[in-house]
Formats: structure tokens, sequence, C-alpha cells
């Protein structure tokens, strides 16, 4: 008999459990059978188990991300790439040795550009200097704006008499132009004229971000938009083709976009069971409730803004916008509750927040508690208040991890909001405290890399990787321990599979990472630096540093 014996025992390290640590561990058809000292786990060595000498490394439960948009990330690398910090005579550099190498007429797509580190607010006769002939358009590191050169809005048919559609805006000069920045779903709007991606550039695109997540030990993921860059279907076609030929290893929450304004949201989403496989679920709807807190001023906020948007003195420019009716919110959540599905909300500002918690209460009032765990994501700014209602009604806040570092964007948030409201920018301690569970979101690749050591470590610091002068929120800082905790028993409970992954223990699934040194002895501004050697999911190796 040999399914007795282990398929895969590593040892020779130390490996991380729930409480403490151990040698190695033993591995049976995808479980951890189990965990012990060298001699014990040996035990279950048959003639064709592979034995797996650590030298040392360390053993981790795989790491979860709850917010990124691989397809985009994927794409993105193969467009005009713009370094996130570049001023301007940079950013117009990039962008003319693009149109050198693209044929005459067609499109110049990339990104991402900061208003701080450009120095000013862009327009279009910016770009129009260095591309009169090709329309340009280059969205900001949040990809909730844009900027356009004359030849783009042309293109997309935008002149002084297009109305700004509902849920964003056009700004404009003096004459009432379009200046060629666009907000919110005004950026869709003209996005939408621009080029998509073929089928094969949006599969290629997932399979590399695949890969690139897991060279991290990213085991679990939550695609947070489905169609943010091709369309759903198209989306959605990628997933299940990649699915089909096994490639594929992660688990993966598809998350749905619905808007009221949007009626093909609906076939989409009451089509979704289309796309289930082993390894995708697609029972997640993400609702976009405000913008950004920065320069745009579209994150919903109940306190003004500090600073003032030139040409601007409107309700949305003082206290930015909520993207959907409180009592038409409510009454989505709380069907998508009873039908089973978890909501997660784009929420930045407080105001959004706040109305997104509304929700969640309508839906518990209406249905009865639940194990729906409806996430607010994002959280860049939650009032205390609200800090304690989402621990009493049961909602989960996604926080993004990656953005408290000082950044260009973060530098916007500043000078939009405030030293003060900065002090409690993503108030991660707070909602500890308060028991609310917590859960890290990348939101990559509005980040520039979807590096979990990075996030974790900053988590701490709240300053640069490797550490800095500056910090952003220092008074929000947690525990290494707590911050671990975000990607792993966290982040299971929030997907509901916090009874097979999350934790190393005899019974759990083995999805597992392999890193070189033990992240909880290194010094903090090194955790950053953590390198993964292998990655298993259920017990089958997925990634190799050295393959």
């Amino acid at each position: 008999m040999t399914d007795q014996y282990a398929d895969t025992i590593l040892v020779g390290g130390h490996v991380k459990t729930a409480t403490g640590r151990a040698d190695g561990l033993a591995v049976r058809a995808g479980v951890i059978e189990t965990v012990g000292g060298r001699e014990e786990v040996l035990r279950g060595r048959g003639p064709a188990t592979r034995v797996i000498e650590l030298a040392g490394d360390t053993v981790l439960p795989g790491l979860h991300d709850l917010h990124v948009h691989p397809i985009y990330a994927g794409i993105r690398e193969r467009r005009c790439k713009v370094p996130q910090g570049s001023n301007l005579a940079d950013t117009l550099r990039i962008v003319a040795e693009h149109i050198s190498r693209t044929a005459p007429g067609a499109w110049v797509l990339g990104g991402r550009w900061d208003a701080s580190a450009l120095g000013t607010t862009p327009n279009r006769t910016m770009l129009d200097a260095v591309a009169p002939h090709h329309p340009v358009l280059l969205e900001d590191t949040s990809g909730h704006s844009s900027w356009a050169n004359s030849a783009a809005l042309a293109a997309a048919g935008i002149g002084p008499g297009t109305p700004d559609p509902a849920g964003g805006f056009f700004e404009r000069d003096g004459a009432g132009k379009p200046s060629g920045i666009q907000r919110e779903t005004a950026a869709d709007l003209l996005a939408a004229s621009a080029p998509k991606p073929s089928d094969e550039e949006v599969e290629a695109a997932l399979e590399w971000a695949l890969g690139e997540m897991l060279s991290y030990g990213i085991t679990s993921f939550t695609e947070a938009a489905v169609g943010f860059t091709a369309g759903p279907r198209a989306e959605l076609r990628a997933y299940t083709r990649l699915a089909a030929r096994g490639a594929v290893r992660q688990r993966v929450r598809l998350c749905l976009v619905w808007s009221p304004y949007d009626p093909a949201c609906e076939e989409v989403i009451t089509g979704r069971n289309l796309y289930r496989s082993e390894h995708i679920a697609p029972d997640c709807v993400k609702i976009f409730l405000d913008g950004v807190p920065t320069d745009s001023h579209t994150a919903a906020m109940i306190e003004p803004y500090r600073d003032t948007v030139a040409g601007r003195d409107d309700e949305a420019s003082r206290h930015g916008m909520l993207a959907i009716p409180p009592a038409v919110l409510d009454q989505a959540v709380t069907r998508f509750d009873r039908m089973g599905i978890t909501v997660k909300f784009h929420a930045a500002g407080d105001a959004a927040v706040r109305a997104a918690l509304g929700a969640v209460e309508a839906a518990r009032a209406a249905n009865g508690p639940g194990p729906y765990m409806h996430n607010v994501g994002h959280c860049t700014f939650v009032t205390k208040s609200d800090i304690e209602r989402a621990a009493q009604i049961g909602a989960t806040f996604e926080v993004s991890p990656y953005l408290w570092q000082p950044s260009p964007i973060c530098s916007d948030i500043a000078t939009a909001v405030g030293p003060e409201a900065v002090e409690r920018a993503w108030p991660v301690r707070e909602m500890l405290e308060a028991r609310a569970l917590v859960v890290p979101g990348s939101d990559w690749c509005v980040v520039p890399s979807v590096n979990p050591w990075s996030a974790i470590e900053t988590l701490v610091t709240r300053q640069e990787p490797g550490g800095s002068a500056d910090s952003f929120g220092p008074g929000q800082a947690i525990t290494l321990d707590q911050a671990f905790d975000l990607f792993t028993v966290n982040s299971a409970r929030q997907e509901g599979m916090a009874h097979r992954v999350g934790r190393i223990e005899p019974g759990m699934l083995a999805d597992l990472v392999v890193v070189d040194r033990n992240p909880f002895e290194a010094k903090i501004t090194q955790v950053h630096t953590t390198r993964v050697k292998m990655t298993f999911v259920e017990g089958e190796p997925v990634y190799e540093a050295d393959a």
C-alpha cells in the first residue's frame, strides 16, 4: 500500500505553526498530514516520497491578496509605461519615445502619472506638443483619472458640447473646452473609444500575472473588478480558458462589477456560474461608491477637502462624489446578500465607507445574520464611530497596505485632505482594536509591484521599504504578527476558507511558501527583501525560483 506514505516531506527548516514552530511537515493527497520534528515527519517517507531538505529555510502558509487587477497589470506591462513618480519632462519624453515606435495614427495607451510628481495639473496641449497626430491616453496611478491629447478627444467625439456623464466629469479650460483630464466615468467614456486588447493578449496578460503572484507566494487572490481592462466577457473567457488547461493554480474569487446605470451588468452576474471551476469562484460583486482623495477630489468625504480645484467650486469639488444613492445601494446589497453573493465596495472616502456600512446593515436587518463577509475596500478614511459599527454588523475592512508608505499618490492625498486627516489614513490599528475583520488588498497594478513582503513591512513601519525619514499615518502602525495574520488567517476567513487554508497544521490544505529567511527574526526594515524559493498549492510545487 503506497497511499499510506507522504507524497512530499519538507524538513530541516523553520515551519511556522499556529502555536510556534516545527522542523518539518509531511503532505499526503494535498493535505498537511504531519507537522513536527525531523524524525516524526520522516516516518511517513515511502519509496516515491519527494523529500525536500530546507537547509534552514522557512515554511509559511500561502499568502492571500484580496484586491488585484491581474489582467490590467499584464496589459500595462505591454503599454507605454511611465514610472510612478515621473516629472512632466520625463513623462513627455517617454511618450515621445513610444510614439517614435508606433505606427502613424495608432493609439498610444499607458500611464501612470500623479499631479504632485508632474509638478502641475496636466492638460491636452502638453501631450499635443509631443504627439500631434497620435491619439494618446494616459491613466493616472489610481486608474480613476486619465490624461488625453487633442487627437484622442477628437477620436472619441468629445468636445465643448459633450455633457458630463453620471458619476464623472471632464475638466474644462476657461473657454469651456475639455482640458484633456477626465475623472471617474468620464475617463471610462473616453477609454471606450480606444482599441481593446485581443483575446490572445488578455490571456497572455493573465498568465503572466498569475506567475508573478506565485513568485511572491500568493496562493489565493480576489480579482477585484472583472472587465476593468477588456470588458467582462473577454476577461471571464480568459479565466475559463486558462483554468481549462490547468494554468490557474491559485484559488481565485472573481468580483463582477455592478452599477445601476449599466443594465448589462445584470446579465453577467446572472450567468456567473457558467465560469465556475475548481479554483475559480465568481461569487462576488464589486460596487464603486466613489473615487479617490487626490487632486481629483472624487472620494466622498464627510469633511470638505482642504485644498481647492482650479476653476471649480461645486459640491463635488468640496466633498467629492457618492456614485450611488444610499436607497438604491441598500436595495442592491440586500438583494445580493439574499442571493449568497459577497459584495466588495470601492470606498476610499469616509462618506463612502459610511454608505457601504449602511447598506450592509440594511442587508442584515432584512435577511438576518449570514456568512457573507461583505467588505469595504480601500478605507483610506473612516470615522471612529464607523469602525465600531463595522465590527458590530460583521463587515470587513479591506485595506491597501502598499499605498500608505510615502509615495507620489500619498503626496496627492496629503495635499487634498491636510495633515490632520493623514494621521488617521488607513486606520488599521483602530480597526483591529475594535475587533473588526481586516484583510489586505494591494490594488495591483495601481501599485508598481504585487510584492506582499513590502506590504507586511510597511504595515509595521509606515515608511518606505527599507526605512525612511518620512512616514504616512505612523500612529496606525501594527505589529508584524498582526500584519502577517492579515495575509493568512484573516484572509482565509474572509474567503470562507478558514477551515482549509491560512494555517500550517494537520488537516489543512498544503498551500505553502518556502522563503529564504525567517521574517519574524529579521530586521523589520529588511522584511521587504524576503525571497520566495518555492510556492505550493495543495502540496504541488507551482513556483520554483531556481527552476
